[in-house]
This record gives C-alpha cells, sequence and structure tokens, in this order.
C-alpha cells in the first residue's frame, strides 16, 4: 500500500511540472528547464542522501548496483526527461502527458518479457487502450496536417501582387514550421517514454543491489549532468540552454524543476515496495492532474481538443484495466 501511495504522490508532482514547463516555455525557447530540473534532482536527492547517511546508517554500495544506477541515469535523467520536456514544449503539457502514458505500455511489456510480471486479458486490453489512446492523438496530427497542406497548396496558387507573394510565402513558411514542430514532438514523447520505461526497470535491478532511491537518484541526475554538459562542449545550442540556468531564473521553470524532482525520488522510492509495471501504471494518473491543472488552475490555453480529453479518457480506464489485472 505505501509503494501505491507514493506512486500516486509523484503522479500528483508530474503533472504540476507538466503543467508548469509549459507555463515556462514556448516551441521557440533555446531553454526548456530540462538542465535545471536535473541540477534540482542532484541537489535534493544528495542533501537527503547525506543526512540519511550522518543520521542513519550508510547502505552497502557495490560496483554492481552503482552500474545500474549509472545506466538508469542516462536512461532517465538525460534521454527521458530532456526529450520529455521538449515533447511539452512542442505538444504542450497535456498532449505530451497523454502520450506519455507509452511508458505504462512499454514498463508492462518490458515487466511481462523481463522481469516474468503476469499478463492476462485485462492487461492486455490494457495495454491495447493506451495504445490506442496516443495512436488517436497521431491521427488528430496527421489530419491537421493534412488541413494545413490545403492552405498551403491554396496559397502558393495565388498569383496577385508581390506584397500578396510575400504574405503567401510567411504562410507557408509558418505552416511548414507548425508541421515540423508537431512531428518532432511526437518523436521527443515516444522516445521519452520508452526510454523511462527501460529506466524504471533498470532502476529496480540498482534498487535490489543497493536498496536506497535517495541515492540512486542523486547517481543518475549527477549522470544527466555531466552528459549536457559534455554535449554543450560539442554543441551550441545545448550551452544556449545551460547558460541561462546560472543568469537568467525564470520562476516557472524552477517550480517544475522541484516538482518533476519530487517526483523522480517518490517514484523510485515506490519502487521498493511495489512491481515496476503497477508504480508506472498507477503513476500514470499524471495525466489527469495535468488535464485539471492546465484548464482550472493554471490556465495554459492549449486548444485542448475533444480528441485529446477522448485519448486521456481512454489512457486512463487502459491503465485501470492494468491495475485491477
Amino acid at each position: 500500500m505505501i509503494g501505491e501511495i507514493l506512486a500516486f504522490v509523484a503522479a500528483f508532482s508530474f503533472g504540476c511540472a507538466n503543467v508548469m514547463v509549459k507555463k515556462g516555455v514556448t516551441p521557440i525557447s533555446k531553454n526548456n528547464g530540462a538542465f535545471l530540473s536535473v541540477l534540482i534532482t542532484f541537489g535534493l536527492a544528495g542533501i537527503i542522501t547525506l543526512a540519511k547517511g550522518l543520521f542513519q546508517d550508510w547502505p552497502q554500495y557495490t560496483t554492481k548496483g552503482i552500474g545500474w544506477y549509472v545506466l538508469a541515469g542516462i536512461l532517465t535523467a538525460y534521454i527521458g526527461r530532456s526529450f520529455l520536456f521538449t515533447s511539452i514544449q512542442h505538444l504542450g503539457s497535456v498532449r505530451a502527458s497523454t502520450l506519455k502514458r507509452l511508458n505504462s505500455l512499454f514498463t508492462v511489456m518490458i515487466g511481462v518479457l523481463f522481469l516474468h510480471e503476469s499478463m492476462n486479458l485485462m492487461v492486455f486490453s490494457g495495454m491495447i487502450m493506451i495504445f490506442a489512446s496516443s495512436s488517436f492523438l497521431m491521427y488528430e496530427t496527421i489530419i491537421s496536417n493534412r488541413r494545413l497542406q490545403k492552405n498551403e497548396t491554396a496559397a502558393a496558387n495565388e498569383t496577385t501582387v508581390v506584397n500578396s507573394k510575400k504574405n503567401v510565402n510567411k504562410s507557408m513558411l509558418w505552416i511548414k514550421r507548425f508541421k515540423l514542430i508537431t512531428s518532432l514532438g511526437y518523436m521527443y514523447g515516444v522516445v521519452s517514454a520508452l526510454a523511462y520505461s527501460i529506466g524504471y526497470v533498470v532502476r529496480k535491478e540498482g534498487l535490489s543491489e543497493i536498496p536506497d532511491p535517495f541515492f540512486g537518484t542523486m547517481i543518475g541526475a549527477l549522470v544527466g549532468i555531466l552528459i549536457f554538459l559534455i554535449i554543450s562542449l560539442l554543441k551550441k545550442t545545448f550551452q544556449q540552454s545551460i547558460v541561462p540556468t546560472f543568469t537568467y531564473f525564470q520562476p516557472w521553470l524552477f517550480a517544475a524543476g522541484i516538482a518533476t524532482s519530487l517526483g523522480q525520488i517518490l517514484y523510485f522510492s515506490a519502487l521498493m515496495f511495489s512491481d515496476v509495471s503497477r508504480v508506472a501504471i498507477i503513476t500514470s494518473t499524471d495525466v489527469i492532474f495535468t488535464l485539471i491543472l492546465s484548464a482550472f488552475i493554471f490556465k495554459t490555453h492549449e486548444g485542448t481538443t475533444k480528441t485529446v480529453y477522448l485519448a486521456a479518457i481512454i489512457a486512463m480506464i487502459g491503465a485501470g484495466f492494468i491495475v485491477i489485472g
């Protein structure tokens, strides 16, 4: 029961983080807060690890356990988190959060195939529903892009004065940019979900070697920080996302970093008390928190459609089936 409660609170933290990221960035922002959130995670987890070791007992560290935590850090603290934040930046918190439900599907599949967790009709039905919800979102994007394509073609066929042609060119450029942004947003979302799923399973292995979720979270965040810094030496775009972290305070991204960090710590704590697939499914309720917070509290005005609400509801019903199963 403790694991389930921790997973539920983690879902609320993730829901808050999703909306806060959307409040703090636009599709063209160079800094989406991913690096800042990893820094905050390292700080919080490090403080708890230090306090726990000083006032209680230090866990027995093993090379194998640290290795699992390092691999988990690559998958979750860097790939999973940075791609998730980019997906939210391009798609909005609600769509990205609904797409994130694929990590529940991937986690259950990994749990069944490699950890020998149970699979029955309810679990299988839930997996199908989660996959269907993501397919609805992608289908909506395809239809929207086709409409934009028609508008682009109509605009290109217009032969009027020079000023009008300039407007047409601007319109075509905006349409192409929108299509690219949405396509990248979905791609980032799927990769993030897969990375998180594998990372959760790897983190579970780490916990079996070193049963300290705070230490594991700290190591994972440290790995994420190092990867960000190394890549920033090679890519200027990464420098543009890291430098503002230390020179310009962005309250929404700072709050998102705290919420994400708490969610991660709570999530990995939940793994100590419950199965990885069950924790993943319960945490998937963050999509409901994201919908509520986005619409009624933070009012991010994301232009949420009926398809998005339908996809979110189907995803949650699917998650419920898996929990019951």
